[in-house]
C-alpha cells in the first residue's frame, strides 16, 4: 500500500538525498515549501509521483491542510533554534491536528541524549525539540547515524591532507561513528515506510578510531600519516566556548565552533552509538570511511 510522506527540507543536500531514496519505496512525496520561493518546484516538478505544497510555517491552517491524507512527516531542515525548535514544533502541531501518524525530525547525528548541558549547541536544540516530540500523541522515529562521512574530506578538519597528520583530542582509540549521507537517507525512508520503527534506530556506516584512520590514509596514500595529539576534549571544548562568545553571528548554523563543539562530543565519547542496527532493513553495502577517503584521494 503506497505511503505518503512529506518532506520538509527538501530542497536541502539531505532533504534531496532522501526524496531520491523514497521515490525507490512504494510511496507518494509531498515536498513542503515556503511561500514564494520556486527552488522546489524547479528540482521537482517534472516528476507526477511529487506534489510540491506550499506553506509557511507561521501559517497553522496552511500546513494543517498540506499535511492532509499524509501519514509520515520526515523533517530535514537544517538551522539552529528558529528551524529546528520553532518550525519543527509547529510543523509538529499541524501534524497532529491534521492526525499524521508519525513524524522522523531533523535529527541524523550522533547520539545527543546525554551530552553534557552546554558543551553542543545544536545537539541541545535537538534534545530540546525531542522532549516536545515526546509529549506530543504521534509516534516518532530518530536517526541516529554518527557525523556524516562525506565531511571528513574537508568539512571537519580532523584529518590534514597537506601535512599528512590526523588529529585527535583525549584518546586516538575513542571509537567514532560515521555514515555517508546517501545511507542516511536509504535508512530514514526505510524507517518512514515502517510502521514499526522504533523511537530511535542507530546505523553507523563506519566504526573508527583516529589512529585507524591515519592507517587507511598511510596505506591509500603510500605516505605516513602521523596521529597528532590535539588537547583533550575538555580544553577543546573551553576553546569552542571562546570562539561561540567571539563570534559575530550566533544564530550561523555550523560555525567554526560548533565543529569543535562536535568533535567534543565524539572525542569525549558521550555522543557514541551503542545499539547500532545496521541490519534492520536488510543486508546493505555501506559505505566506509576508507571509501570515502579513496575516492576522495582519487578526485
Amino acid at each position: 500500500m503506497t505511503t505518503t510522506v512529506l518532506v520538509a527540507g527538501a530542497t536541502g543536500d539531505l532533504g534531496g538525498r532522501i526524496v531520491g531514496s523514497l521515490l525507490d519505496l512504494d510511496t507518494r512525496v509531498r515536498v513542503l515549501t515556503r511561500p514564494g520561493s520556486s527552488s522546489a518546484t524547479e528540482q521537482y516538478g517534472g516528476n507526477d509521483r511529487i506534489e510540491v505544497v506550499t506553506a509557511a510555517y507561521t501559517d497553522h491552517a496552511a500546513l494543517v491542510t498540506a499535511l492532509t491524507d499524509v501519514e509520515v512527516v520526515v523533517s530535514a531542515v537544517s538551522g539552529t533554534r528558529s528551524v529546528i525548535v520553532d518550525a519543527q514544533t509547529a510543523l509538529l502541531a499541524a501534524a497532529v491536528e491534521a492526525g499524521v501518524p508519525r513524524f522522523i525530525p531533523s535529527d541524523y547525528s550522533a547520539d545527543y541524549r546525554s551530552i553534557t548541558p552546554g558543551t553542543n549547541r545544536n545537539f541541545e536544540l535537538r534534545r530540546e525539540f525531542a522532549a516536545t516530540l515526546d509529549a506530543a500523541p504521534i509516534r516518532a522515529t530518530s536517526i541516529l547515524n554518527g557525523a556524516f562521512a562525506d565531511m571528513l574530506t574537508g568539512q571537519a578538519p580532523m584529518i590534514l591532507f597537506d601535512r599528512r597528520r590526523v588529529l585527535f583530542w583525549s584518546s586516538a582509540d575513542q571509537v567514532l561513528d560515521f555514515t555517508t549521507k546517501d545511507d542516511v537517507a536509504r535508512v530514514t525512508a526505510a524507517a518512514a515506510v515502517d510502521p514499526d520503527a522504533p523511537r530511535v534506530v542507530e546505523v553507523a556506516g563506519d566504526q573508527v578510531t583516529a589512529r585507524s584512520v591515519a592507517n587507511t590514509m598511510s596505506r591509500l596514500t603510500g605516505t605516513p600519516f602521523r596521529l597528532q595529539w590535539a588537547g583533550t576534549a575538555t580544553t577543546l571544548s573551553g576553546m569552542a566556548k571562546v570562539g561561540r562568545r567571539l563570534s559575530k553571528d550566533p544564530d550561523e548554523p555550523f560555525p567554526a565552533w560548533q565543529g569543535m563543539q562536535y568533535f567534543v562530543s565524539m572525542f569525549s565519547g558521550e555522543a557514541e552509538l551503542h545499539h547500532v542496527d545496521n541490519d534492520r532493513y536488510g543486508p546493505h553495502a555501506w559505505t566506509k570511511v576508507e571509501d570515502v577517503l579513496a575516492a576522495h584521494l582519487a578526485a
